[in-house]
């Protein structure tokens, strides 16, 4: 069942018109009136809800019961990552908001090249299987 955040105040019972950016996942899921989602706003536990009605740009859901739920992590989950190039920072950050991290901290890393790196603890036979995998 798709869930939502609707930063309108949740109450049992109510019918509101979802928030923009909510009404538009909606529509984007193509749901349709009767069908269920699940609405939170953030100050703990969810509510189930039915679409009622479908405009060009305007959802309007039922609210029905709340639900004590909790969908946050027991612990917070801190990322230290070293600093990717391009623009692959910026799918990182999307990626780990997604999982739930509660922080990320870039951190800058000596390059380090791969023959570099193997040649130290590697057998002369892995470093002639890495020069012909080249």
């Amino acid at each position: 069942m798709p869930r939502f955040h609707c930063s309108v105040p949740l109450t049992a019972g109510a019918s509101l018109a979802l928030p923009a950016g909510a009404a538009r996942h909606v529509q984007v899921l193509r749901m349709q009136p009767g069908d269920a989602l699940t609405l939170f706003d953030g100050a703990g536990g969810e509510y189930a809800a039915t679409v009622e009605r479908m405009g060009r740009s305007e959802v309007a859901v039922t609210v029905g019961a709340h639900q004590p739920v909790e969908r946050e992590a027991p612990r917070a989950v801190h990322l230290a990552v070293g600093m990717p190039a391009n623009e692959r920072m910026d799918w990182l950050v999307e990626k780990a908001t997604e999982l739930g991290v509660a922080s990320i901290q870039p951190r800058i890393l000596a390059p380090v090249s791969a023959s570099r790196a193997t040649s130290s603890t590697s057998s002369p036979a892995s470093s002639r299987a890495m020069r012909s995998a080249r």
